[in-house]
């Protein structure tokens, strides 16, 4: 095994050993995660866990595969959150839509395919 201990920060905890495996890149996905767990390849602060959903919170060390994960949890910062625009209702003039130019969807044609049932 490896001496090196490799920091995963999770900004909401606790987080299930399954995810904590995809985002730290030791699995494909989220079915390879399963499976390894169930057939006791990960271990949770130095004991075989072969529950998926298993709860894992900042402090925790997991082992696979040769990697030593600790698990460190810290707030996500927070956005500065920008008030939204007034909308402001304007008078039509007579044959004048609602939509203007800057409202308007544009589908490029055959850019989606019929759904057929």
């Amino acid at each position: 095994m490896s001496n090196d201990h490799q920091k995963v920060i999770i900004h909401y905890q606790p987080i299930e050993l399954c995810k904590l495996l995809k985002i730290a890149n030791l699995v494909g996905g989220g079915g390879e995660a399963k499976i390894v767990i169930t057939q006791g390849y990960v271990l949770l602060n130095g004991e075989v866990e072969f529950q998926k959903r298993k709860k894992v919170v900042s402090g925790d060390i997991v082992e696979f595969n040769g990697d030593v994960i600790d698990v460190v949890y810290q707030e996500k910062p927070k956005e500065q959150s920008k008030p939204l625009s007034k909308v402001t209702k304007q008078k039509k003039n007579k044959g004048e839509t609602n939509a203007s130019p800057s409202n308007k969807i544009e589908l490029k044609k055959g850019s989606r395919k019929p759904i057929a049932f």
